[in-house]
């Protein structure tokens, strides 16, 4: 656990002094690793597969992952609290190269895209949001996120949520959002009930983690809903 708070600070030693960091748990299951679709899945409209743009926040960018993210998204993301309710990420920089690698050519298929998290003060991703199709055209996608345990309490999973879900509701065809978190997961749970999703069961089983099957539930945000229900926003990180 040394070795990630050292190298946070190391990364992202301004914003890790001046924000009181809270050890809780606000990270969804992500997909290091997925069969590619048998055809393109692309919809509405289709620049992302191009490259990704920049999106900013109070204090917070989300940019597509380039190979020098892959020292900081191992460092952040290896740690047991990290990994406890994420399919298992890759254990060498040389994986998160790959896993970067393959996030570009699903983006450039039009099956997926995937932004790194990078605060203010920061120069590489200290997590990252991945958006996947599941159904033709983009009609229906599964989203997750993954955030090293240093940033937890800071807001970052609420902004960058809510900036990847407008993005994705506004430039594809994405009607439905679907989202897992583990039982266990209380802090996940209650963020994806805070942008509004709506719990629809429990999907008995449904992780494998360390041997064991995990519950996990079952959570979706409609287009409509995402858009009726932005006028409420609120700044997440001051």
């Amino acid at each position: 656990m040394s070795r990630v708070h050292s190298s946070a600070a190391l990364i992202c030693e301004p914003l890790h002094r001046a924000e009181k960091v809270k050890a809780v748990t606000n990270l969804e299951p992500i997909r290091f690793d997925s069969a590619r679709a048998a055809q393109p899945v692309i919809g509405a409209d289709a620049d992302w597969t191009t490259g990704l743009p920049v999106l900013k926040g109070r204090r917070i960018m989300l940019r597509e992952l380039v190979k020098s993210d892959s020292l900081s998204l191992l460092s952040m993301l290896s740690s047991e609290e990290v990994a406890k309710f994420i399919s298992p990420p890759p254990t060498t920089p040389q994986g998160f190269e790959k896993f970067i690698a393959w996030a570009h050519r699903e983006r450039q298929a039009g099956n997926q895209f995937t932004f790194g998290m990078v605060p203010e003060g920061c120069d590489h991703a200290v997590g990252l949001v991945q958006v996947r199709a599941i159904a033709p055209r983009f009609s229906v996608a599964e989203w997750g996120f993954a955030v090293g345990s240093p940033f937890w309490g800071t807001g970052l999973f609420l902004a960058s949520a809510r900036m990847t879900l407008d993005f994705a509701f506004q430039h594809t065809a994405v009607n439905r959002l679907e989202a897992r978190a583990v039982v266990q997961n209380g802090r996940g749970n209650g963020a994806l009930r805070k942008l509004g999703a709506v719990q629809e069961g429990v999907l008995r089983g449904s992780l494998l983690k360390d041997g064991k099957y995990l519950d996990q539930i079952m959570w979706s945000i409609i287009s409509q809903d995402w858009f009726q229900a932005k006028a409420a926003w609120t700044p997440v990180v001051q």
